[in-house]
This record gives C-alpha cells, structure tokens and sequence, in this order.
C-alpha cells in the first residue's frame, strides 16, 4: 500500500471539520492511562465494589464478587502451569465465567483467544493450531468436539464450566442436570473443573502480575468475511485506548446499563459491551445468543440504556408480532454496527419502535474493524445524525480517503480507500509481517473500505474494495442494491453478490429472504430493479432463499455465497 504522496491533505490536522459536530460532552482528545487492561475491573470495584457488575438471567454479582473471582482465577490457572505469553483459548457463550476468565487470564500474564464456541471442530483445530494454545476453557455442550483435538494439536489442558453455577433458581437446577450427564459422557478424560480453580486460596499479599501495556492481551481471529481469518494482535493499550473512546462518544455512566447480546468472543462484543461498561461501572445483561423475543422481553423486564447490535438483529425485531407489547422506552442509545445499516432497516426498526409509544434514545450506525479492536467513529448520540454515513471520528481518531490507484489524499466528496491512525491500531498480524507491512503504512492503518467524507467530517463507506463488483467494465456497488432490495416492502432480507461470468467479468445476482406469508417472483423483482436503477447494475438472476449464510455476530456472509456459486459452476464444467 502506498503511503502519502505530496496529496492535497498531507497532514489531517489541517481537516478535521469533524470536531465542531462533536456532542458538548465529548472531548476533542483523551487521555490514555498505561495500564494493564484487567486495571479496568479492579478499579471500577475498589469505587463501585457492591454496584452490579453483571446480570444473567437475573442473578447479579458486583464488581467486588468478579473481581475477586478473577484473582482467583489467576492463581488458578498459574496452577496449571500457564505462564507468561502463554495463549489460552475461551471457548465461551456470553455469561458471568467469560468475564471472570477473561480478567483473570489477563492477571496471569495470559494471552486471551476469544473463540466461537459454535466453531467447527476442523476450524478449532486450525486456530489451536495456529495459536499454539495449550488450554481451552469452554462449558460441557462443547467438551466433546475439544477432547477430540488432543493429539492433533498443542492442547493439553481442558477446563470446563458449567453454566449452572452462575444461574439463579431455578434455572441452575434444569441446567445443572444437562450439563452432568454431558461430563459424564467424557468419564475417565482429564478435565478441570473451572469451580475448583476459583478455589485456590489467596495469599494476603497476592497481586496480579504486572505487564506491560504495550505486551499483547488478546489474539483475536478476524471473521474471515473477505477470505481466511487472519489472527490479529491487540494490545492493553489498544484495548484500554477504545474503552475510553466509547465511554466518552456514548456519555456512558454507572447508572446505565448494556444489553449484551453480541457475543464477547468477537471485538465488538468484548469492547463496546465488556471492556467500556466495566470501565464506566455499569451493568451487563449478559445474554448467550439473539431470540428476537427473548431480546424484547430483555429490555422490557431489565431497562437496559445501551443496546449495541447488527443489522439483522433490527430486521428480526422489527418483524417480531405484537412488538408493541413491550416497553423500549428504557433505551438511551441503540448502536449498530459491523455491517452496513441501510436506510430501508432503520426506517423499519424506528416505526417499530414508534408504534409501542414507549420508545427511548437514537439509532446511530458506527463504523470499525478488528485491526483497531473495534468501533472507531460513529453518528452523534445528541447532534446531527446524517442517515446512511459512519458518523465522525471518535477522540484521538484520524480519518482520511487516499487514492485507490497511487494513495493521495483526496478531497472531500472523492471516492477512495478510508485509511486511519489511532492509539487502537492493532500490534500486526500474528506470525504475518508481510500482511502487517501493507496493512499499516507509517502508521496508517488501510482499511480495504471504499468511500467517502463530506465537508463537514462525516464519513460514508460505499463498499469493501474486495466486494466491488465489475460488470463489463463498470464499477457497481453492493451498497446501492442492497438498499433497494430492503425497501421493497416484501423483503425480510436480502444481499447482492458478484458472480464470475465469462462475457461480462462479473454479473449481479440477488438473494432474498420473503418475509412470513409473501410470494414473489425473480421476474417481479427483476423489473423491480430495473426501474430503479442504470441498465448495467441491474441484477441478472435472483434466488429465494429460507435463510442466508451468517457470521457469527450475524453478518450476511456475501463471500459465501460468492464461494457456492463458483463451486456449482466448476461443477457444472465439462
């Protein structure tokens, strides 16, 4: 990737309009504390010791009680033999133990590797392989598939869970008993209770290891949404650095809480819904995976302020029956971010929300990526709010469009790559120099999103560089039709992928979910299409689908489909 050429913005100092739409409360620049990033709980609980650190399915424990359980923790699997550098893996659903073992790890000197506990046994295999973790703490529903690794890689350490032990009653006794008989199935392997490592004693004396907040603290694997997930180094400071980014944006406070539902294995989740709430000493509600009527009930029983999501988790609400029925009102802040918010999903979740007349606080869409932890600009909370942009810059975040063919700095309304520098930019890709070299260039980390910012600062994306498709020469961009694909009044969901094609390079095709009880045709949506948009990016083919292939944090997965369509086409060759 090229660095500044002598472009017309050499230095973004001299153009950051962005500041003067900044709330009142949010400050131009922060200061970072060096710190290690287990700091964060500890001090939040020296202050708020009996204030409720997180709430899962009723049952609270405070800061104190997570603190002190994360010592524990630390001292229990020092126990084991982890020392310092050493990659654990966290094979864990949302629910009290992820904090506990997330912290405490940290206090070992542990490096964290936050995992989908839905990954396939193949793609465990891959990151234990590639982490060289030798410990994998997870709960009982997935002892099986980690056992079966032992031999074919590093992992020697097994430490279980069970979900029950932090449940209220009487949840915790119909968990309790699912997860007995699961241990029992696995009789005569080595296994480690996480119970009784919580209880090693403490000495009077005992204090987490210091580290340094330049070490790494956590190798998170990408999503792999653009090709294979790469393994991404973050440090304290850059975790500790966006923690207070998003408290300051989001005026988060003690008295406020966040419904957690995106999953705390992924950078979004761990930062926005764990790292900045327990800085600000707010309350979790921890909840294991998105039931668009569990998430109704949620909010409605518990009064979160924050509810931090993805797009499809709007389109499901606003598809929810009788949503009326259930009280929003508590809702200060709806974020959404990690894929595109289209104005046809937000139009339709905000008239959801007026027809219960008790709705609360604005849905700002936010931009960021795992290679500076996560979130890194987002729409005001209380100021102008420009529907289909990313929204600003956060404190310390600088922002610019570099051209696509030679990396100068373009003005604004130019269409180019957005590059950035931050104090979240990541350490490098792990075991990767080369990637790491084109990624971050002088400090500038270069995003592969295509797009734009306006005079006054606000930034837009039109589309990733890698899912531009190019139809006889034209550059289309699955942003446009996939805004026309949520207005038609008939879509529950829906995405537009480039196809390859042997006249044309490329050609578009269409995938749609029907909402409950709609017909429709390819020919209907077809003319749809054609009387809305240029000849040359209306789509060729359209395909009816149940469902569409998803990341784990619910991101429609174009690259998959992309992927099938080329294998039937191979398949199909003579």
């Amino acid at each position: 990737m090229a660095s500044d050429t002598g472009g017309r913005m050499s230095d973004v100092s001299e153009f950051r309009p962005w500041f003067k739409h900044y709330d009142p409360e949010v400050p131009q620049h922060l200061t970072y504390p060096h710190i290690p990033l287990y700091s964060l709980l500890d001090e939040t609980a020296a202050k708020h010791p009996g204030s409720p650190c997180t709430n899962f399915f009723g049952r609270r424990l405070s800061y104190q009680q997570i603190k002190e359980l994360s010592d524990c923790f630390a001292v229990g699997i020092r126990s084991l033999g982890i020392r310092k550098g050493d990659r654990v893996v966290l094979l864990l659903p949302n629910s009290p133990q992820f904090l506990v073992a997330y912290y405490g790890l940290l206090k070992a000197e542990a490096v964290i590797v936050p995992l989908n506990p839905l990954s396939a046994e193949r793609e465990l295999e891959f990151y234990l392989t590639d982490s060289g973790a030798e410990t994998v703490i997870t709960i009982p529903l997935f002892l099986n598939k980690v056992v079966s690794l032992r031999g074919k890689t590093p992992l020697k350490h097994v430490v279980y869970s069970r979900l029950a032990d932090f449940l209220p009653f009487p949840l915790n006794l119909v968990q309790g008993f699912r997860e007995r008989r699961l241990i029992r199935k696995l009789d005569g392997e080595t296994l480690v209770d996480f119970k009784e490592l919580l209880k090693q004693a403490l000495r009077p004396d005992w204090d987490p290891e210091p580290v340094q907040p330049e070490e790494m603290a956590v190798l998170i694997y990408s999503g792999g949404t653009t090709g294979v997930a790469k393994s991404i180094m973050l440090s304290h400071f850059n975790l500790v650095s966006n923690a207070h980014q998003i408290i300051a944006w989001g005026h988060l406070t003690d008295e406020q809480g966040v419904l957690a539902v995106l999953p705390l294995f992924h950078g979004f989740g761990m930062s926005v819904t764990m790292n900045a709430a327990v800085l600000a000493g707010g309350e979790i509600f921890l909840v294991p995976r998105f039931n668009a009527k569990q998430i109704a009930k949620a909010i409605h029983k518990y009064k979160p302020s924050f509810f931090i999501g993805v797009p499809t988790m709007f389109v499901q609400l606003s598809n929810l029956p009788n949503i009326h029925r259930y009280d929003f009102s508590s809702l200060r802040g709806i974020f959404v971010g990690a894929a595109p918010l289209t104005h046809a999903i937000k139009e339709g979740f905000e008239a959801s929300l007026k027809a219960t007349g008790r709705t609360g606080g604005r849905m700002v869409e936010g931009y960021g990526l795992t290679e500076a932890v996560t979130a890194i600009m987002a729409n005001p909370y209380q100021g102008m709010h420009k529907v289909g942009s990313i929204g600003l810059p956060f404190p310390d975040v600088d922002v610019k469009i570099v051209s696509l063919d030679d990396g100068h700095d373009l003005a604004p309304g130019e269409l180019g790559e957005i590059v950035l520098r931050s104090p979240t930019v990541m350490l490098g890709y792990y075991k990767n120099a080369e990637e790491t070299q084109k990624t971050v260039v002088d400090d500038w980390l270069y995003t592969g999103d295509i797009g734009y910012v306006d005079e006054d600062g606000y930034f837009y994306i039109t589309d990733r560089k890698k899912d531009l498709i190019i139809v006889g020469g034209f550059n289309v961009f699955p942003r446009e039709i996939d805004e026309l694909i949520y207005q038609h009044s008939k879509v529950k969901e829906g995405i537009s992928v480039g196809i390859p094609d042997p006249r044309k390079g490329e050609r578009i095709k269409v995938y749609i979910v029907l909402k409950d009880g709609e017909t429709a045709t390819p020919e209907e949506f077809i003319a749809y299409f054609k009387e809305r948009l240029t000849p040359y990016k209306v789509p060729s083919e359209v395909e009816f689908r149940t469902q569409l292939p998803k990341s784990m944090i619910g991101k429609i997965l174009r690259r998959a489909l992309r992927e099938e369509e080329i294998r039937k086409a191979k398949a199909t060759q003579p």
